[in-house]
C-alpha cells in the first residue's frame, strides 16, 4: 500500500476538539457526515460484532434533541435536588450551534461474549476514525459526554436498550479558525521496549 506516512502523521498531530463556539454557522453537507460514518465502521472490532450504533441530527433535527435533553435533565435533576438553570439552558441551545450532532451509542451482542470493555474500545476506535476523518475535510468536532450522557432514562430516545450504553455527542461544525497550537507537545515520554 502507498500512503504518505507524514501526512497521516501530520493528520493525528492536527486533530483537535474544536467546540460549538468556535463553529461559523455553516452547514456541513450531509455526505461528507456519511463518508464520516463510513470511514466509523472500519474500525477493529472483536468478533466483527460492530457495536457501534449512531444517530445523526441535523436541521430541525437539532432542536428536537436540545428540547429533549433540556427536558430530560431537568426532570432527572429536579427529582435528585440538584438542578441548576444554567445547565438547563446549555443543553437547550448549545445543540443549535453545530451542523450536524452524532449520538454514540455502544449496543451489545451478547451472544458473541465480548468483554463490554472490548465493545467499548470499539466504539471509541469508531469516533476517533469520525475524528480524524473530519480533521482531513476540515471540520471541527469534539466529543462531549456530560449533559444527560449517563441518564438511564436517555437511553430509549437514541434506540438504545438497558444492556447498552450512550457514550456521549460527536458535534460538527465548520470552525471560523483552525487552532493552530494544541495543549499537547510531543510526548516525549519513554516507553518500555523488551527486546529479549
Amino acid at each position: 500500500m502507498e500512503f504518505s506516512t507524514q501526512e497521516i502523521d501530520l493528520l493525528i498531530a492536527k486533530r483537535r476538539s474544536i467546540y460549538p463556539e468556535q463553529y461559523s454557522g455553516e452547514i456541513i453537507p450531509d455526505a461528507i457526515v456519511e463518508q464520516l460514518l463510513e470511514n466509523a465502521c472500519w474500525a477493529p472490532t472483536h468478533k466483527i460484532t460492530e457495536p457501534w450504533h449512531f444517530t445523526v441530527f441535523t436541521g430541525k433535527g437539532l432542536k428536537l434533541l436540545a428540547d429533549f435533553q433540556a427536558s430530560l435533565y431537568q426532570k432527572v435533576s429536579m427529582r435528585q435536588g440538584n438542578f441548576h438553570s444554567d445547565k438547563f439552558k446549555k443543553l437547550a441551545t448549545k445543540p443549535l450551534k453545530a451542523s450536524h450532532i452524532i449520538a454514540i451509542g455502544m449496543k451489545r451482542d451478547r451472544k458473541a461474549a465480548v468483554p463490554e470493555v472490548e465493545e467499548l474500545a470499539a466504539v471509541a476506535a469508531a469516533v476517533q476514525n469520525m475524528q480524524l476523518s473530519a480533521t482531513a475535510y476540515g471540520i471541527g468536532c469534539y466529543w462531549g459526554s456530560g449533559g444527560i450522557t449517563y441518564m438511564e432514562e436517555a437511553k430509549s430516545f437514541f434506540g438504545l436498550e438497558a444492556s447498552d450504553k450512550l457514550l456521549g455527542f460527536l458535534y460538527l461544525g465548520i470552525p471560523r479558525q483552525w487552532p493552530q497550537k494544541g495543549r499537547r507537545k510531543k510526548t516525549g515520554k519513554s516507553f518500555p521496549w523488551i527486546r529479549e
